[in-house]
């Protein structure tokens, strides 16, 4: 049916599962989220990446209201009508899947029941966004096979990433603010994408790493990594109850950074301010420094980004901090944590004649540090959703 092997695998599956053919197969993108980390909720700058690595749908719709639900990685099949999910139903992975219907009916969208069979080359758990890219998928399908027209345009899918993040948000349970489904949706092919959050703008802007003989190298540290454990909320929390105390609608509006540092009494609060405040700052910077061509500029903002990130936000982890250390010591321009932290993945930039090397020398402080062997790959800034058969 398909030239794309995991394209294939979901139409074996479905086949397997449903019986018959389904409409197509759609396709959505894990992110990297290249500088601009726990910004997007404070109504910030962020500059994500999408990856070659996707998430695929092979999708039929149904005419009773039915949602059945399955995945190559097991589990059985998951079925709910539509019209019962809620907060927490279904659980699991399929809550992530049935929210999207779920958030563009309530949208507005006449939309209706499906089989799905799904089939994902992201890695799940590592901080590149595997549900975004699963939320991903289904919308594109279900934009298609209901004639929504939401694919067309930069403002179609801005729609249907607004529905991936409340199908997350309120039912899946995930407090993300936006950042992933944005990049899951609206990236382009050799472009990141500055995504402001105070409008909801979407820039592409040129990266094209090969054509300076450079690459960016990801690391899946392979540490347990959960947003629905407390510790993510807790810092949007922190960003919020710091916002009402400086009288403003987000930290995005804080222009004296040190008079706000000033007016804060609590010095987990300074510092959650403090990494907000400089990391809007550094996506700016990045943005200069892409178009000046000044790559030695951006690895400066990355190593910055992930102190930033370690010391004021305390959203890293061991193994994390391991990888950038090593990346640097081995020659990398720059290297930071990517993604909501406690674990998941980093990034480096690299010379692309040395990416293996710098791999190799963060492998072996793994294993001088007793941490499991982390996966390692080089990317390049992908296409958003869309159909692939």
């Amino acid at each position: 049916m398909t030239e794309n092997s995991s394209a294939d695998r979901a139409v074996a599956a479905f086949r397997e599962t449903f019986g018959g053919e389904p409409a197509g197969v759609w396709a959505a993108p894990g992110r990297v989220n290249l500088i601009g980390e726990h910004t997007d909720y404070n109504a910030g700058l962020c500059l994500p990446i999408a990856l070659p690595q996707r998430t695929y749908a092979a999708f039929r719709t149904r005419e009773d209201g039915l949602l059945r639900m399955a995945s190559t990685m097991g589990g059985g099949v998951v079925e709910v009508p539509l019209d019962d999910v809620a907060p927490g139903t279904p659980a699991g992975w399929s809550g992530y899947v049935a929210g999207v219907p779920w958030a563009l009916r309530r949208a507005g969208f006449v939309v209706g029941g499906f089989d799905v069979v799904v089939h994902s080359d992201v890695p799940v758990g590592a901080g590149l966004s595997s549900s975004a890219a699963l939320e991903g998928c289904v919308a594109a399908a279900l934009s298609d096979v209901h004639e929504l027209g939401l694919l067309a345009d930069d403002a179609g899918r801005a729609i249907l990433a607004d529905a991936c993040r409340a199908a997350e948000n309120e039912i899946a349970g995930a407090p993300t603010g936006g950042l992933d489904q944005a990049s899951s949706l609206r990236c382009k092919a050799g472009h990141a994408l500055l995504l402001d959050f105070q409008d909801n703008s979407a820039v592409p802007v040129p990266f094209d790493l090969a054509a300076h003989g450079l690459a960016l190298l990801v690391v899946d540290t392979r540490a347990p990594h959960a947003l629905v454990d407390g510790q993510y909320a807790s810092r949007r929390q922190a960003c919020e109850e710091a916002a009402a105390i400086l009288g403003v609608a987000s930290l995005r509006e804080v222009t004296d950074l040190d008079a706000a540092l000033e007016a804060l009494d609590d010095d987990v609060l300074r510092r959650r301010v403090r990494h907000v405040v400089t990391e809007i700052a550094r996506v700016s910077e990045a943005i200069t420094a892409l178009k000046e061509e000044d790559f030695a500029w951006v690895g400066d903002l990355f190593n910055a980004s992930h102190d930033s990130l370690r010391w004021d936000y305390e959203v890293t982890c061991p193994e994390l901090d391991v990888t950038v250390e090593a990346a640097r010591v081995a020659g990398a321009l720059g290297a930071r944590m990517t993604g909501g932290g406690f674990g998941g993945s980093a990034i480096a930039l690299v010379r692309a004649s040395e990416a293996e090397a710098v791999a190799d020398a963060v492998r072996k402080a793994f294993a001088h540090h007793g941490f499991r062997e982390p996966e390692t790959f080089v990317v390049d800034a992908s296409e958003g959703a869309a159909r692939v058969d």
